[in-house]
């Protein structure tokens, strides 16, 4: 127990004694822990950052939309405008076995909302009930379209976060009726403000049921056909799955405008899932590459402190020597009081 004692006061005597020494040696260590913990810190942060922004859409949701397919099989100049409807929709719940819940939505730019108070512009897009199972649209007050709103085509919307603000401005929305191009609405419920900065344009979309959008709100410049919607929004049953319920999902629609499935630019669409899976990558390459910086700065600091060792064991060579020239054991030597104590 008095060699333990004699060998923690040797320590403190030469660790005070040597100032400078220890401070670079505590320094190296502290530096080389702080360099890696931040880097893969960083790396990380940036992660959970990309995840927590493609969470504000909703869980492996795809989109597509219109677009143009070839004139002729084969053909790369001649191009032709397909729209997606309501057919479309349909045959893909019927026939994508890999899909687990698709939406039909139809979408306008050019309504202007007008309250009591204030007047807005936004996006107004009309939606199934289900909407919200693939969509995350948290609401925040009242509450959100159901299917006696679909099958009555009743005139309810719910209004995004800045839309609500700027119609109402801290005043109370629920129960207030709003005018649409004219057409009187009553707001039955509210969302919850989705994601931060500036980017605004999900806060400032308004929902209103499928049939009423239809009704009063038709789509504009897409043709003669009826049954006309913007947007099919989906999910694949699992995520594994995403990519075979794409390809089934190309299989309908081209198989009801009349082109060819196989080739890719005749699809204007965008697989979340894929995505994310990219982006991943490129944070695993990241990580891998800020941990590799990490640990070099950690092995500099270590490079540092065995050169420190070195120096002070060099210091003491002549001493530890005349030590066993006088018999004392090689253990006794190094972990005694200075020689000079002894003389």
């Amino acid at each position: 127990m008095r060699l333990l004692f004699d060998i923690f006061g040797q320590t403190l005597r030469t660790l005070w004694g040597h100032k400078l020494r220890s401070f670079l040696t505590m320094f190296g260590i502290a530096w080389g822990v702080f360099s890696l913990l931040l880097l893969v810190g960083l790396g990380e942060g940036f992660r959970s950052g990309n995840k927590k922004q493609f969470d504000t859409l909703g869980e492996n949701v795809m989109f597509i939309w219109s677009s143009r397919a070839p004139m002729a099989e084969g053909s790369f100049t001649a191009l032709r405008q397909y729209y997606l409807t309501y057919r479309d929709y349909l045959d893909i719940l019927r026939d994508c076995k890999s899909v687990g819940a698709a939406a039909p939505v139809l979408k306008r730019n050019d309504i202007r909302a007008v309250s009591d108070f204030y007047q807005a512009s936004g996006q107004m897009l009309g939606v199934p009930t289900m909407f919200n199972q693939i969509r995350y649209l948290p609401i925040n007050e009242g509450r959100w379209l159901n299917e006696m709103d679909v099958a009555q085509k009743r005139a309810v919307i719910v209004l995004g976060d800045e839309t609500r603000r700027t119609l109402f401005s801290g005043r109370p929305a629920v129960g207030s009726t709003i005018l649409l191009n004219g057409v009187q609405f009553e707001v039955i419920g509210t969302l919850q403000r989705i994601g931060h900065g500036d980017n605004n344009t999900q806060n400032l979309q308004c929902f209103m049921p499928f049939s009423t959008m239809r009704e009063y709100f038709r789509l504009t410049n897409v043709g003669e056909a009826p049954d006309v919607i913007s947007i099919i929004e989906y999910q694949p049953r699992t995520r594994a799955l995403h990519e075979a319920a794409r390809q089934e999902v190309h299989q309908v629609i081209a198989r009801n405008h009349g082109f060819d499935a196989s080739n890719p630019d005749s699809f204007d669409e965008w697989d979340t899932v894929n995505t994310v899976d990219q982006v991943g990558k490129i944070f695993d390459a990241m990580n891998v590459f800020l941990g590799s910086v990490g640990l070099v700065t950690l092995g500099l600091g270590a490079i540092g402190i065995i050169n420190i060792m070195l120096v002070a064991v060099a210091d003491r060579t002549r001493e530890i020597g005349l030590r066993k020239a006088l018999g004392r054991r090689t253990r006794a030597s190094c972990f005694s009081f200075s020689w000079r104590e002894h003389f």
